[in-house]
């Protein structure tokens, strides 16, 4: 059967357009992230306050994305052994670092075996804790300024709690040595727990404690809290003045955590990582349980997370020249 000219040759114009169109065939885009579990690893053991601020962020974290948010506690070195294990896995935004305040020291104070600046990429800065300077309830000074006042007419007297060299608990101590211009004896512990339980027995003069572990003691009467490192009064501590009020006006330790992930992630899942971190931050439940805690959510952009990073570390590395601290 012989085809009518003009119908061959549409025939043909359509066959050759179909083809020229197949190249133009939108390929398989990848799942969009997250498709499985993502772990968050906390550089601190169980029952602390990184691994408590974690697990409290996992439950709407897990909604926003879609995936199950697995908090595993990695202890070691002072956030060391998490942080590698973090590096050591994929750049793909399925294994986070949960980190707190040694992030801005590390460097100084320790000999890493990776550059947290260039290695880890900031996501989202998840919420501010400012600590509370506390003294056992029965202890002579009443007021901040009375600390400092016996703390500058007794030097060398008075001593005050850590969780270890280079924490917040620490530096705050060394600031306020260096600002107020008092001599106070440092004393290290392994955890922020043995310290507040020799601080109640007035086995140490005092302790710029996290709220986490600090706030119960103030409210139920144990501890006297004189003052707080935030920039504004804590929500759940409306009658203590902070430092600054008291006429520091440079004077602010918070001891942050925030979600990073290894350097190479995708832009855009850092990105879809950083807005969770927001959204769940935001939410009325979320934000009620932190303020009740004494902590401030954040929820900011990896860009402000990191200019907040920059600030901090070049904050304690002058404080670390400045005083001398070493880790020894």
């Amino acid at each position: 059967m012989r085809l009518h000219p003009l119908r061959g040759t549409r025939r043909l114009f359509l066959a050759a357009a179909g083809a020229a169109l197949l190249p133009l065939a939108t390929p398989a885009q990848p799942a969009a992230f997250p498709t499985k579990p993502i772990r968050v690893l906390v550089p601190y053991a169980a029952g602390g306050g990184a691994d408590a601020n974690a697990r409290l962020l996992a439950q709407p974290l897990s909604a926003l994305l879609g995936q199950p948010v697995i908090v595993e506690n990695r202890p070691g070195a002072s956030g060391v052994l998490a942080a590698q294990a973090v590096l050591q896995s994929p750049a793909d935004g399925y294994t986070l670092l949960f980190d707190t305040f040694p992030y801005a020291v590390n460097a100084v104070l320790r000999k890493l075996p990776f550059d947290p600046v260039r290695d880890l990429a900031p996501v989202s800065q998840a919420i501010n804790m400012p600590n509370i300077l506390v003294v056992p309830a029965n202890a002579p000074y009443k007021t901040f300024k009375d600390l400092v006042a016996y703390a500058r007419a007794h030097p060398g007297e008075l001593n005050y709690a850590s969780y270890g060299a280079g924490g917040s608990a620490h530096l705050a101590a060394e600031m306020l040595k260096r600002d107020a211009g008092i001599d106070w004896v440092h004393v290290p512990y392994k955890g922020g727990a043995p310290a507040i339980t020799d601080l109640l027995a007035g086995q140490v003069s005092a302790y710029f404690a996290n709220p986490v572990s600090g706030l119960p003691y103030v409210q139920s009467g144990r501890l006297r809290a004189l003052a707080t490192t935030g920039a504004h009064r804590m929500e759940a501590l409306p009658d203590v003045p902070t430092v600054q009020e008291s006429g520091y006006k440079d004077f602010e330790v918070v001891e942050w955590n925030g979600f990073f992930a290894p350097a190479g992630t995708p832009q855009p899942v850092i990105a879809r990582l950083a807005a969770a971190v927001r959204d769940a931050t935001r939410q009325p439940e979320v934000q009620r349980r932190m303020l009740s805690m004494g902590i401030e959510p954040v929820g900011n952009t990896p860009q402000e997370f990191k200019t907040f990073l920059d600030g901090q570390i070049s904050r304690w590395s002058a404080l670390v020249k400045t005083n001398g601290i070493t880790v020894d």
